[in-house]
């Protein structure tokens, strides 16, 4: 499996922000087809191989980090 990183935008990121994923490259384990994915997550387009999520190579961002995600409800009673 090689390792080959590509920022994408190549904008320096604002202090807080999450990294940008690297571009990695590797084989599919199940038919070889050549894959790209992000920090070491793949999915194979050919035969539908995809490696479990754990086995990135940084973890995963939490719903907290989405600068975009909706706020969480509100409870009608006041009820915490």
């Amino acid at each position: 499996m090689s390792h080959i990183s590509g920022s994408g935008t190549g904008r320096p990121r604002a202090a807080g922000s999450a990294p940008t994923p690297d571009i990695t490259y590797t084989q599919c384990k199940r038919c070889g087809t050549e894959l790209a994915g992000l920090d070491g997550r793949y999915s194979c387009g050919v035969c539908g191989w995809s490696n479990h999520w754990s086995e990135g190579h940084r973890p995963l961002p939490v719903a907290d980090d989405d600068p975009d995600a909706p706020p969480p409800p509100v409870n009608p009673l006041g009820e915490q």
